[in-house]
């Protein structure tokens, strides 16, 4: 157990007796509970297998490589329109993750195996995703940052547009591309470290976090 997580259990509003079902099913496997980005998080031999999350009115059971478990009743479902690898069991009730039991811990046992394996999820790259208008109107006065952005491989490329085109408001969306301006001259990727401090390079695993 980790105490940062049983703080992050204290401090919960809602979801508490959820949560701490999923936890324990977790805690009886051979992962190693963290906390990361503000969530319990779920690792073995530093890859992060599963995170736990609890929102106003449910909670959140995600397996980081959940395209790859069997999904033939459809409960997982994926993280985000774009998602790849990311598969997410939404529960709103204590009684509904119940009814789950069975199934959430055929997929732990799962993706510990495929973790175990070194699996990977091919990622399709060939998913385009159109650039934005105000990308478009940044890169026609801005030629380094066009030519720096076009340098970055398709798939970092693809990971800013996704990060770029996520905000639903117009100035959410021109902050994030003038904020992220330098790190795509720098050359660095939306998951890249740049702190050099992480376990896991290029990617990022939240060392910066730790700065002081």
């Amino acid at each position: 157990m980790n105490s940062s997580v049983d703080q992050f259990f204290t401090s919960l509003k809602s979801g508490k007796e959820e949560l701490t079902l999923l936890r324990n099913l977790l805690l009886e496997t051979e992962l190693l509970e963290e906390f990361k980005w503000k969530q319990p998080c779920y690792t073995l031999n530093g890859k992060n297998v599963i995170i736990l999350a609890g929102l106003k009115d449910h909670v959140i059971i995600s397996f980081l490589k959940g395209s790859l478990l069997n999904n033939e009743n459809d409960i997982l479902q994926k993280a985000g329109e774009n998602s790849q690898a990311a598969r997410i069991i939404r529960l709103y009730t204590l009684e509904e993750v119940k009814s789950h039991l069975t199934f959430i811990k055929a997929s732990i046992k799962a993706a510990i195996e495929i973790e175990k394996k070194g699996i990977k999820v091919e990622k399709d790259e060939s998913a385009e995703i159109e650039i934005p208008v105000e990308l478009q109107d940044v890169f026609n006065k801005d030629a380094d940052y066009k030519n720096a952005y076009f340098k970055l491989t398709p798939g970092r490329q693809r990971a800013y547009l996704i990060f770029f085109t996520g905000a639903k408001q117009l100035e959410t969306r021109i902050s994030r591309i003038e904020k992220y301006r330098k790190r795509i001259l720098d050359g660095y990727g939306f998951n890249d470290c740049v702190c050099g401090l992480s376990k896991r390079m290029p990617n990022c695993d939240g060392s910066h976090k730790f700065l002081k």
